[in-house]
């Protein structure tokens, strides 16, 4: 069986959370404060519960924990589009956004499914 670290869905969760912890430092105090520590919470728990469901014995815990870094991978994404409509990420950096969005909610959903 693979480390946690190995698997490209925690891959992605955690390039999602460090890409978010670094980019809220130029935010001013005030989007720091409202939305930004809400983000990061929300990008940290994507890959927390892949890991703690990773770590569960019965398929039902692994699924149980999946599906709660599935709705903090939504959560995540809904505190993106405000962050962006709010011009707090630059538009350069969209794209990349945009990107591993695109490519981790398809993984995820597939690491959910294979639970056996």
């Amino acid at each position: 069986m693979k480390e946690i670290h190995e698997l490209d869905v925690y891959r992605l969760a955690e390039s999602l959370s460090d890409k978010i912890w670094i980019v809220f430092d130029a935010w001013p105090d005030k989007a720091q404060r409202t939305l930004g520590y809400q983000i990061i919470r929300s990008a940290d728990s994507i890959a927390a519960n892949i890991a703690e469901g990773y770590g569960r014995f019965t398929p039902a815990d692994r699924k149980l924990f999946y599906r709660y870094a599935r709705g903090s991978f939504e959560e995540t994404k809904a505190w993106l589009r405000k962050a962006i409509r709010r011009k707090l990420i630059p538009h350069p950096e969209v794209e990349y956004y945009k990107n591993i969005i695109d490519e981790l909610g398809p993984k995820l959903n597939a690491f959910i499914r294979s639970t056996k």
